[in-house]
């Protein structure tokens, strides 16, 4: 029997749920593969087929999103929270009912989230107000930097805790660039930098030297920063840094590159140290345009659809898998009650993956 409860609980679900779709841009139908293992994880090298559960298959468990990006998972409500970025918001996905809902809009952009040692997110506010906020458990925000030596942050993007609670993120232009993830600005700091907050609440520009850095992550032993350059080098690559004592870096070192016609992202590392990247198209095109049609069309380097998913390289570099997604993979992470649950931010949708592999905490 369907309480009266019970009634109003569902129709209070189906308002959120229509009211989150509003907003919503193109929601797509996904159908999984039937068959295990699933062909859509391929195994590079014998390396990586201990971490392929057999019995395993892709999922998308949400859509309808411009530009996902940004995905936190919440272990004590078993729920993800992510960016959707020209929508201006952060939606909240539920494990314990499939729902979809908005948590915060507008959100100044939103971009990089985290959950920090304590259990409060941790956000990269990428337009408007460019700036690192908390949002403490009763709800309040607590602005941790927005600005460097007295000028304002550019576009704060990707961002990581580590476990003395140092906070670290990086600071591109992306989101003061155009009109699609913001508002187009002027920036302020002279170079895109990667930063620390310090558990005195001292920022400290920690690496200077890249062109637009995005996503970032620590070996497991925190030894290692691993960033990724967007520009300059001349492909999207992943640089790797040793972490001293005193919270500095030294001596960088190119880990991967992603060649001239692949992009790399945000990205997670597990605990044996391998890298899970967001992967897909870089747009590059061809140098000569060729026939379609009867017109000359300049074409991509690369087709998107043998590109996009997310590359596994080992601790040295090496590529070991790739899961196959029908969209263009910005970000993931870890999440579940395992915590061996992969959570995939692509484009309009957020797909998931149980893997035997468990994030690096």
């Amino acid at each position: 029997m369907i309480s009266r409860r019970n009634l109003v609980a569902g129709i209070g679900a189906g308002v959120a749920s229509a009211a989150a779709n509003r907003a919503m841009a193109q929601s797509f139908p996904f159908k999984p593969n039937q068959r295990y293992p699933d062909p859509a994880i391929e195994i590079l090298d014998p390396a990586f087929a201990k971490y392929r559960l057999y019995s395993s298959t892709l999922e998308q468990v949400a859509t309808g999103m411009r530009w996902a990006e940004g995905p936190a998972y919440f272990p004590e409500g078993g729920y993800l929270l992510f960016s959707d970025i020209p929508n201006n918001r952060i939606m909240k996905y539920s494990e314990k009912d499939g729902s979809l809902s908005v948590f915060r809009s507008p959100a100044n952009f939103a971009n990089g989230n985290t959950r920090d040692r304590q259990g409060r997110l941790v956000t990269c506010e990428h337009s408007v107000t460019r700036r690192i906020t908390r949002t403490e458990k009763n709800g309040k925000i607590t602005v941790l930097a927005d600005n460097f030596e007295g000028k304002r942050l550019n576009s704060p993007n990707d961002i990581v805790v580590k476990s003395d609670d140092t906070i670290w993120f990086t600071d591109p232009v992306f989101g003061i660039a155009g009109e699609w993830e913001g508002f187009k600005a002027k920036r302020a700091q002279d170079s895109t930098n990667v930063f620390r907050i310090g558990t005195d609440g001292k920022l400290t520009a920690v690496i200077t030297d890249l062109v637009n850095p995005n996503g970032l992550a620590f070996s497991p032993d925190e030894k290692k920063l691993y960033v990724v350059e967007w520009k300059g080098t001349p492909n999207r690559s992943i640089w790797s840094y040793d972490v001293n004592a005193d919270g500095t870096v030294s001596n960088k070192s190119k880990l991967i590159d992603a060649a001239d016609q692949g992009s790399l992202d945000g990205f997670r590392v597990d605990r044996d140290g391998n890298l899970w990247c967001g992967w897909g198209s870089n747009g590059a095109l061809q140098s000569e345009p060729t026939d379609v049609g009867g017109r000359k069309v300049y074409q991509l380097k690369g087709k998107p659809e043998d590109l996009d998913g997310v590359m596994v390289f080992s601790p040295q570099g090496k590529p070991l898998g790739f899961i196959r997604l029908p969209e263009r993979c910005e970000n993931l992470t870890f999440g579940g009650p395992k915590n061996n649950r992969l959570y995939m931010a692509s484009c309009h949708s957020i797909y998931a993956l149980y893997v035997d592999a468990h994030g690096a905490t």
